[in-house]
């Protein structure tokens, strides 16, 4: 199997992004409370993560948890937001919206996305609750965003695998789909099998839920998902 892949973890702590990187993975989703589904991180902890390490960090933009349907104030919020990002040295932001319908929001979402260059974007699984996938991916392509987070619609990545296969295959070289929800060790070889994406998105949710601090067994099943990249002397 192509070993060449990306594995991007979510986390909302300094120790976690450490674990995260000692463990193999080659970039972080920042965010504050996971247990929400993830809001925008603080400056402070987006400052202390960035000290911490040396892989790339992409900030969650998001204003408050439920729905991804936005008003002005709240726009105005995410631009202070990006902002925030990019003077405390991010690699990237991460965020989505829709419109009340369902759809993708295509003016909003370009305008975040001209407002957070040079910084690349990377649309979130509000993808997942939009009203037609397949019409989704190509307004989310036409803002501009560089990637899709997405578990293909269904509840997990590995039970989205069909869709998300198709959905790699529509967007060709025009925007990066990255799988992302339910991936775990036991299923991340059958994931990128199943795909065929290079990048993937991982919370581990099971091992370090909400208020654990049990970051050795984090980093352990983040380096069970990356030895793989690994030849037998350990050398990339």
């Amino acid at each position: 199997m192509e070993q060449n892949f990306l594995l991007e973890i979510t986390v909302e702590s300094v120790e976690a992004a450490r674990a995260a990187e000692r463990g193999g993975a080659d970039r972080i989703e920042l965010c504050a409370d996971l247990n929400s589904g993830g809001v925008t991180p603080s400056a402070e902890t987006m400052q202390m993560v960035h000290a911490a390490l040396r892989i790339p960090i992409y900030s969650m933009i998001r204003p408050r948890a439920g729905n991804f349907v936005y008003d002005a104030t709240e726009v105005a919020v995410m631009k202070r937001e990006i902002r925030l990002a990019q003077e405390s040295k991010m690699d990237g932001v991460v965020f989505g919206l829709l419109r009340a319908d369902g759809t993708v929001n295509i003016e909003l979402t370009k305008e975040l996305v001209e407002f957070a260059q040079p910084l690349p974007v990377t649309f979130h699984r509000a993808f997942d609750v939009s009203a037609d996938l397949a019409k989704s991916i190509e307004a989310v392509i036409s803002t501009g965003a560089r990637r899709i987070l997405t578990s293909g619609g269904a509840r997990s990545a590995p039970d989205g695998a069909l869709i998300l296969r198709s959905l790699v295959e529509a967007a060709g070289q025009r925007i990066i789909i990255m799988p992302g929800a339910g991936i775990r060790p036991d299923n991340f070889a059958e994931v990128r099998r199943a795909t065929g994406a290079h990048e993937f998105h991982a919370g581990l949710g099971s091992v370090l839920p909400y208020g654990n601090t049990d970051y050795s067994r984090f980093e352990s099943q983040v380096r069970a998902m990356t030895q793989e990249k690994y030849s037998p002397s350990g050398k990339k």
